[in-house]
């Protein structure tokens, strides 16, 4: 093999690299969740190019739906990249735009291992979720429809 053969397939991959990064990040400012999210897992697989992307993307100007996936792939590095990752997380707690605090708060707890509860303004759960009512004895002699629960 001469040498401009070995500086010529370098090139290629170099190219092909270029190319699927390129791609990747792409489908990473889709407006399908599923789609943006499994770009951010590949990135996540890249090292530093796929930090740099993800970085990019939730700290610029971008739809909610890429920055989520960007945290996403964020929480998903691992290895050495694993620090450096929470370290771009945690410069978002900073940041001035809203919705990229917003997902690094969200995804900073998910990666404590916490889980987060949307609750209205008022406390309680979020619409659509009622709380249950335990019954004591004393709520138990109250009449029903008419008929008394109890004797």
């Amino acid at each position: 093999m001469t040498l401009d053969n070995s500086k010529s397939s370098q090139q290629q991959r170099d190219e092909a690299i270029i190319e699927l990064l390129r791609k990747f990040r792409d489908k990473l400012l889709s407006d399908d969740i599923s789609t943006a999210r499994q770009a951010a897992f590949n990135l996540s697989w890249k090292q530093e190019d796929g930090l740099a992307i993800l970085k990019e993307v939730l700290f610029g100007n971008y739809p909610r739906t890429a920055k989520k996936a960007a945290a996403y792939g964020l929480r998903s590095m691992k290895g050495r990249m694993q620090k450096m990752a929470s370290e771009v997380q945690k410069q978002g707690l900073k940041h001035r735009d809203r919705t990229t605090k917003a997902v690094c708060i969200k995804s900073i707890s998910l990666m404590k291992g916490g889980v987060l509860e949307k609750a209205g303004s008022d406390g309680k759960p979020a619409s659509g979720k009622q709380n249950i009512k335990e019954i004591t004895k004393s709520n138990l002699g109250t009449p029903y429809n008419g008929i008394k629960l109890s004797d």
